[in-house]
């Protein structure tokens, strides 16, 4: 895959994480600022970085087979590894202005 094929796929990924909705917070996971990153390595395996508001958020599993739903969605993409990290830790500073405003947040 080319580096272009693979920017473009990893965009198609990221797209479609919008659709995964935080059932807290009622805002996509992107936005949210819980995807940290989106690769796509050889054979278009897709690996998705994520985070979650707070280490044992009872929507942990949701989330995470979400992201990796929607991943698999995306019809160029390949085997899909959803990795969770804490690693950096989660700040409402990570959010868009949108889903800032959308949850009242100044």
């Amino acid at each position: 895959m080319t580096p272009e094929a693979s920017e473009a796929l990893a965009g198609e990924v990221k797209e479609a994480l919008r659709l995964v909705i935080d059932p807290e917070l009622g805002y996509n996971i992107v936005d949210l600022g819980l995807v940290y990153d989106v690769a796509v390595e050889d054979g278009g395996v897709v690996r998705v970085a994520m985070t979650t508001t707070t280490r044992g958020c009872p929507a942990t599993d949701y989330l995470t087979n979400g992201a990796r739903d929607a991943a698999s969605s995306v019809p160029s993409a390949g085997a899909v590894d959803v990795v969770l990290t804490y690693n950096p830790p989660w700040t409402p500073d990570m959010m868009t202005p949108d889903a800032k405003s959308h949850l009242g947040i100044a």
